[in-house]
């Protein structure tokens, strides 16, 4: 409107305003993904710290349900971590409140994050669900294999697209789209329907062919076909049905790791702990920072309908479940449940919050 009124006051005076100067562009702000600025800088994946500060909302209302499959399913995670699960049950019950851990006897250490900033990197993995055949045809013509028996290190994937394992009986299903297997894949397991007939099936992980994980999104992002701001799962698909099926199939071989599934009867979906796994709650860690069964205080980003940080984060209760690939120091997965909505918001998270790692020693 300043623009349009400039113009017709130049107008009126006939011309006599000199020429308006050049308004430079607004800049929008670059995204910061949820992080926070610190004061204090972490030098260690883990550091001890007195209290735990922090003003985000809290719900703490699902780690009740993940706890209960622990304490039902494993045992040997109860024996090594169920005075922390009674001390912080109590906890989040009776009071809630970050600060007042320690009169509970719950200690905490607080990730340092990639920055040492304590800004700590979430990303999200579901569980998918495929409709398969159990016979190869015109369409359904993408095959998922079970584990080979290999010496050495197995096929490649380029291999495997090639033909290296045809003819050794290990297709335990086909599919029409090799990205989907492709996503099952990254994702470890999930759910399949045979439209062939036949039960609902969860394909579980069993094994790799032991050749290096390579990040498709950062092969994408390095070739200048999807800006790194804009990189989702969902952004790869959309890349996807834009290609033919030679260029599609060019960019997944830039992965030479392969994974390997078994059918399981049982339809609950089991974390590396041996855990059902429930969305929201369970998150996949570095082993060799988090053992299994562990409990983290977490402020989790909370992102919008377009997987944009809405400027919040969520106080959470989560336990660590499961490993990953490609999940190391100070990066979280989080789990995020069952079917094409879940896949959408996991696919959208790359965003940080800050971490503790609680432990109670009696």
């Amino acid at each position: 409107m300043l623009r349009i009124i400039f113009i017709s006051v130049c107008i009126l005076a006939l011309f006599s305003c000199s020429t308006p100067p050049i308004e430079p562009p607004i800049e929008p702000p670059a995204p910061t993904f949820g992080k926070q600025p610190s004061e204090q800088t972490f030098t260690q994946v883990l550091t001890p710290v007195p209290q735990v500060q922090s003003d985000k909302p809290r719900d703490y209302s699902l780690f009740t349900l993940q706890a209960a499959q622990v304490k039902s399913r494993s045992p040997n995670l109860v024996k090594q971590h169920n005075g922390l699960y009674q001390r912080v049950e109590q906890w989040s019950e009776q009071n809630g409140d970050p600060a007042d851990l320690s009169q509970y006897g719950i200690s905490a250490m607080q990730m340092g994050g990639a920055d040492g900033q304590g800004n700590v990197l979430f990303t999200g993995y579901f569980s998918p669900v495929m409709k398969i055949k159990h016979q190869a045809d015109a369409l359904y013509k993408y095959p998922l294999y079970g584990m080979p028996k290999c010496s050495g290190k197995c096929p490649s994937r380029a291999e495997i697209y090639a033909g290296a394992l045809d003819h050794q009986g290990l297709e335990i299903g086909y599919s029409k789209s090799l990205l989907d297997n492709f996503m099952l894949e990254v994702q470890g397991s999930g759910f399949v329907y045979f439209e062939d007939g036949g039960d609902k099936q969860y394909f579980a992980y069993a094994g790799k062919n032991g050749h290096a994980y390579t990040s498709i999104g950062k092969v994408l992002i390095e070739q200048g076909e999807v800006p790194r701001e804009k990189m989702s799962l969902e952004a790869i698909k959309q890349w996807a049905q834009q290609q033919d099926e030679a260029k599609l199939q060019a960019l997944l071989e830039q992965n030479a790791s392969f994974v390997f599934f078994k059918a399981n009867e049982q339809l609950d979906v089991i974390g590396s702990a041996g855990i059902p796994l429930i969305g929201g709650a369970a998150v996949a860690g570095d082993r060799k920072h988090l053992p299994m069964g562990s409990v983290i205080l977490a402020e989790v980003p909370q992102l919008d309908a377009n997987g944009d940080w809405t400027g919040h984060h969520v106080l959470k209760l989560l336990m660590v479940l499961d490993t990953g690939g490609a999940v190391k120091g100070s990066h979280l997965d989080l789990y995020h449940g069952l079917g094409i909505q879940a896949g959408r918001n996991a696919g959208y998270y790359k965003h940080f919050g800050r971490v503790w790692l609680l432990s109670y020693t009696p």
